[in-house]
C-alpha cells in the first residue's frame, strides 16, 4: 500500500554552505506531489537526501512512522522506496530484461548459499520475478525490446527501463528524478500516461523532480516550489505558475511573465 512520505525541519550543509534550509511537507499516500524550482534551488539535494544518498544535517524524513534520514541508499527498499535518475544507470551490456530483474533482488528468498545451490524455492522464486519483469515490460511497451542489450536502446526508452526496474522493488513511495528529460512529445505523453496508471493503482505514492511544467501540470495533486534551498510555496501546479514569488524565482524581477510548460 501507498505510504505517507513526511519532511521535517530537513537542513543540509556541506562545509559552510547552506545547501537545503528548514524544507518541509507532506506527501499523502497514492497522491503525486512535484517538486520544482530553478536550477541551484536544492531539488536534486533534496531528493539525495530522502533516498539515502545524502544524510542531511538535521531534521526528519519519515515514510509513514519510520524515520529514513540516517538510512543508506541499499537499506531503503526496506523501507518500501525506489528511485529513477535524470541519467538512467543501466547495466548496458546486459539485457533489459537483466536490468529490470535487478530491481527485485531484495525480495528473493534466502541468501548466498540458497542462491549458489538454486534450491526449489529459489527457482520458483526467480520464475516469478521473472514472469512479473517481463509483465511491467509489456506494460511500459517494452515487451519487444526484453531481450536486447540495454546499449541497442535510446536514451528515452533507458527511461522506461528504468522506471520498470524500479518498480520490481514494489514501492510505497517512488523518486522521479526528470522523468521526461530528453523524452519527444510522444515520449512525454506515454510516461504521463504511465504514471496515471501507476496511480490508479492506489499501491504507490509518487514525488516527481521535472522541469517540464506540462508534466507537472497534468500529474501533481500538489506542487512544492524550492529556491536557494528553502521551500518558497507550496499549493496546486496553477497557484505555483501564477505566484508571483515563483515567477521572479525564475525569470527575475520587474518580469511580466509567467512559468511556461518548458520551466519548473
Amino acid at each position: 500500500m501507498a505510504a505517507r512520505l513526511t519532511l521535517e525541519g530537513v537542513n543540509l550543509h556541506f562545509g559552510g554552505v547552506t545547501v537545503l534550509k528548514d524544507v518541509g511537507f507532506v506527501v499523502e499516500p497514492e497522491t503525486v506531489l512535484g517538486l520544482v524550482g530553478p536550477n541551484g534551488a536544492g531539488k536534486t539535494s533534496l531528493f539525495n537526501c530522502i533516498s539515502g544518498h545524502y544524510r542531511p544535517s538535521s531534521g526528519s524524513i519519515r515514510i509513514d512512522e519510520a524515520e529514513i534520514s540516517q538510512t543508506r541508499p541499499a537499506g531503503m527498499s526496506r523501507h518500501g522506496l525506489a528511485r529513477t535518475f535524470q541519467h538512467p544507470a543501466l547495466q548496458l551490456e546486459a539485457t533489459v530484461l537483466d536490468n529490470v530483474l535487478l530491481g527485485g533482488h531484495t525480495r528473493l528468498p534466502g541468501g548466498p548459499a540458497q542462491w549458489a545451490l538454486r534450491l526449489p524455492p529459489m527457482v520458483r522464486s526467480e520464475r516469478e520475478l521473472r514472469t512479473e519483469a517481463l509483465g511491467r515490460l509489456e506494460d511500459m511497451g517494452l515487451g519487444w525490446a526484453a531481450h536486447r542489450r540495454a546499449d541497442e536502446l535510446s536514451h528515452g526508452l533507458h527511461k522506461g527501463v528504468e522506471l520498470c526496474r524500479a518498480l520490481m522493488a514494489r514501492p510505497q513511495v517512488l523518486l522521479l528524478d526528470e522523468p521526461a528529460a530528453g523524452l519527444s512529445s510522444g515520449e512525454v505523453d506515454a510516461f504521463i500516461q504511465t504514471v496515471r496508471t501507476l496511480r490508479e493503482t492506489g499501491e504507490v505514492t509518487i514525488v516527481i523532480v521535472e522541469h517540464h511544467m506540462g508534466v507537472i501540470s497534468a500529474l501533481a495533486d500538489r506542487v512544492v516550489v524550492l529556491d536557494h534551498g528553502s521551500k518558497l510555496m507550496e499549493g496546486t501546479a496553477a497557484e505555483a505558475q501564477s505566484d508571483p514569488r515563483v515567477v521572479e524565482a525564475y525569470l527575475g524581477k520587474d518580469s511580466g511573465e509567467g512559468v511556461g510548460d518548458d520551466a519548473a
